[in-house]
């Protein structure tokens, strides 16, 4: 793996924690090339990003160097390029094709990973020119990492800050990842809760981020796949590559009929929705009146008491499995008390090919955590999965399931 990365540095304030940043990329392994806009230079000196990353600094695009085209060699010399800090001038220049400094040319010239970290005042940041960029660069699969909201150097407080470098050393690494271990593989991931309305304004859900879902289709598009992600409502930008289709749903009726039709064609189907198990029976069109259902409610124990008659949603995993008895099928087990145990009768019950067990009571990882920590459990055996990011869960999860007899 070729584990280098272009470091694009412009003139934020926040230019002093791209030290920082090329410091943790170096101590990771990662070999480290800056380039830095004259702007930058005003705040930070080139000769600290040399003592940091051992390599001649890139400033200009018409220096010197060894390189015949320097722009262009630079644009081919890594596979990720990150810009953090990126102010809201290079975001908007980069959305329009500017290519007026030596960081900007090679932004054009470069056909690699390109992760942009937004650092400007709140109201540069949101401002629609602004936004209107960042919708294009995430269009043309750009990363786009959004800021920190907090007090700025300005003094205003809004969304602005830079992401914390060791955020963005995680953001490098996943970039960096690469594998054909499912090369040419048709893979199906579901993502997200289901909501399931009781009228137009109140719905029955749960507490699912998605985040783990999603780290899963990102993980199976590094490693070769072809991917149809089917999410519900999520707050995550979903992620940009030719080899993705992505389909939203709300209900889990809406996600059953999606991930089946997906189903059809596809080797593998991960199944990490966290799907609502039943739904309201009836399901008002208009919103429901507080003392409309005060009139229907009994007085028990001296609470008022509405009762709210349910239906079991449809079970996915077991239409999946009548749909294709040689789909490979993940599941999840998200689990309270007793976690391997009820993950091994869910596994046996659903026949499964693998499922992945891990415990939602603990408050460090699983629903809304930027970290899990599982047990995959096969008809084989069992792996446990240590603390650590999702992403990473999701690749090592992979890896099992690209390396099985199954698959």
């Amino acid at each position: 793996m070729d584990r280098k990365v272009l470091l694009g540095v412009t003139g934020s304030i926040a230019a002093y924690k791209a030290c920082e940043l090329c410091r943790l990329l170096a101590k990771k392994g990662i070999e480290v090339q800056i380039v830095m806009t004259g702007h930058a230079c005003e705040l930070v000196g080139p000769a600290t990003f040399r003592s940091l990353s051992g390599r001649p600094v890139a400033l200009d695009l018409f220096e010197e160097p060894s390189a015949a085209v320097h722009h262009i060699e630079l644009a081919k010399s890594a596979p990720v390029f990150m810009i953090a800090p990126c102010t809201a001038d290079v975001v908007n220049k980069l959305a329009a094709g500017v290519a007026d400094d030596l960081l900007t040319t090679t932004a054009l010239a470069f056909t690699g990973r390109l992760i942009i970290a937004v650092a400007a005042n709140a109201q540069m940041y949101l401002d629609e020119a602004t936004q209107t960029s960042i919708r294009k660069l995430e269009a043309r699969g750009v990363m786009v990492m959004a800021p920190d909201s907090g007090e700025l150097a300005c003094g205003d407080t809004g969304p602005g800050r830079m992401p914390e470098p060791v955020v963005l050393v995680a953001a490098a690494e996943e970039a960096l990842r690469s594998s054909e271990a499912l090369k040419g593989r048709r893979v199906v991931v579901t993502a997200g809760p289901t909501r399931e309305d009781f009228d137009p304004v109140r719905y029955l859900s749960n507490r699912s981020s998605g985040k783990m879902g999603y780290a899963l289709a990102r993980a199976a598009l590094q490693m070769g796949a072809k991917v149809t992600l089917v999410t519900g409502p999520t707050a995550l930008p979903a992620p940009v590559a030719e080899k993705l289709d992505v389909h939203e749903v709300i209900s889990a009726r809406d996600m059953c009929a999606a991930t089946l039709d997906a189903a059809r064609e596809a080797d593998i189907v991960i199944a990490a929705a966290a799907v609502a198990d039943f739904r309201p029976r009836i399901t008002s069109e208009t919103k429901l009146k507080k003392y409309a259902l005060t009139e229907l409610a009994e007085q028990k124990e001296g609470e008022t008491v509405i009762t709210v008659e349910l239906v079991a949603n449809p079970d996915i995993i077991s239409q999946l499995r009548e749909l294709r008895e040689d789909l490979l099928l993940v599941g999840f087990a998200a689990e309270t008390q007793d976690v391997d145990d009820n993950a091994r009768q869910k596994l046996q019950r659903k026949g499964l090919d693998f499922i992945v067990a891990n415990d939602v009571s603990r408050t460090d990882i699983g629903f809304g955590s930027e970290d899990n920590e599982v047990c995959v459990i096969s008809g084989s055996g069992q792996t446990r999965i240590a603390k650590s990011s999702k992403f990473e869960v999701a690749w090592r999860l992979l890896e099992l399931v690209a390396a099985s007899r199954v698959c």
